[in-house]
């Protein structure tokens, strides 16, 4: 599924998601990626609550808001930097 603009935050409307929903570990609600295109990519636990689910989407959108995906540093460190603002 692709995310339309109108359903994206204002501040990132004009970035382009693709969702996919997948059964993962339960341990991990979500992962993006920036694809070669500039896209993202979300791909988001199937096992998620709804709650959960616009936890998990409004958290992977905070990663862009954020530019994480420039940044070069491990995946760990920024969610230990994320979790501990």
């Amino acid at each position: 599924m692709i995310l339309e603009p109108e359903f994206l935050p204002k501040d990132i409307n004009s970035e382009v998601f693709n969702v996919v929903y997948l059964d993962m570990d339960p341990a991990i609600p979500e992962q993006i990626n920036q694809n070669p295109d500039g896209s993202y990519t979300v791909f988001l636990n199937a096992r998620l609550s709804y709650a959960s689910y616009l936890k998990s989407i409004d958290h992977a959108f905070d990663h862009v808001r954020n530019r994480d995906h420039q940044r070069c540093c491990s995946v760990q460190q920024i969610e230990t930097e994320r979790h501990n603002l």
